[in-house]
């Protein structure tokens, strides 16, 4: 499909499809998914970094399995608001998923998101360094997620 705004994103599901949201890292892509009303984001799961083609087998399946209609990528844009290596590699992840998937993506700014997931990890859930390692991506995702649900209204 293309790469759209989020309001289109949102406007473009059918009946029953969610959005699925990416917090994409260079050792890891955590995954969210909203609600069908697109209300609530949950944390999904963490899948390693590795080959496209094997992270792309990955999320073939969980679109299938979740009747994802569209995706929600972070943009790790800086704090001066310029975009750097790292948003490149965002855009060119997302570029290759849309030759590879019918699918519409959309960006969202997730500048704090993976620190503002560490304080709450760490200050209210008083968790474990192993512990979050695990589950940080994974929440980061939703926090994304969830911020471009919020903005949606």
């Amino acid at each position: 499909m293309a790469i759209t705004t989020l309001s289109e994103l949102k406007t473009g599901l059918g009946r029953g499809q969610c959005l699925l949201g990416l917090d994409l890292g260079s050792k890891t892509i955590g995954l969210a998914v909203a609600d069908p009303a697109g209300i609530i984001a949950s944390p999904l799961e963490t899948l390693q970094r590795g080959k496209f083609r094997d992270n792309l087998q990955a999320l073939r399946a969980i679109i299938a399995e979740r009747e994802v209609g569209g995706l929600v990528l972070g943009l790790p844009v800086s704090m001066d608001g310029t975009e750097g290596p790292r948003c490149q590699a965002t855009r060119d992840f997302a570029r290759n998923l849309i030759e590879a998937l019918d699918i519409s993506i959309a960006f969202w700014d997730e500048r704090l998101s993976t620190s503002a997931i560490e304080r709450i990890l760490v200050n209210e859930a008083d968790m474990p360094r192993k512990r979050r390692a695990q589950v940080v991506d994974k929440m980061a995702a939703a926090y994304i997620l969830q911020g471009a649900l919020d903005s949606l209204g």
